[in-house]
């Protein structure tokens, strides 16, 4: 079992008490010692204090384990803002807030989540800056996105 895998196994029951869940796990390692960086979510959102719990309990058990050889740095947050989207679960979670998608393509296209299917994405497209003298078919300000099709998805943040 890798080390990567002992984490999962000792989170998950954590995780499953707050209804969490994992959005990223990473070991990042360095001459001093490993960083291990745990990025946990719930679709209410997460507390500081849910995090320092996890992130003590969870010592105390790789302590006691000795799942880790050398030094090792721990830290568990939640994704910031300037983190993508990763999970199905977090598309959901934010439906309503704006995105910025970056498709495989290279094309981006920015507009209000409207909602999230098994497989796709609707973004409510904005309004266009310059008034048409042709009425905008509200049909086509929705754009409906491939989840495999999307190479990153992003929160815009908005200081309105």
């Amino acid at each position: 079992m890798s080390i990567k895998e002992h984490l999962e196994v000792l989170l998950n029951p954590m995780l499953e008490e707050g209804d969490l869940f994992l959005v990223d796990l990473i070991i990042k390692p360095s001459k001093v010692s490993q960083k291990v960086i745990i990025l946990i979510d719930s679709d209410e959102g997460i507390t500081i204090q849910e995090c320092t719990s996890i992130s003590r309990r969870l010592a105390k058990q790789l302590e006691e384990l000795e799942v880790f050889a050398e030094a090792y740095t721990l830290e568990v947050s939640s994704p910031g803002l300037d983190q993508p989207l990763v999970l199905l679960r977090q598309y959901r979670k934010n439906i309503g807030r704006n995105l910025k998608v970056t498709l495989k393509t290279g094309e981006a296209v920015s507009g209000n989540l409207i909602e999230v299917g098994e497989d796709n994405l609707k973004l409510q497209l904005p309004e266009p800056k310059k008034k048409s003298k042709v009425p905008v078919d509200p049909a086509s300000m929705i754009r409906e996105i491939s989840l495999g099709d999307v190479a990153k998805a992003m929160i815009e943040i908005s200081f309105k």
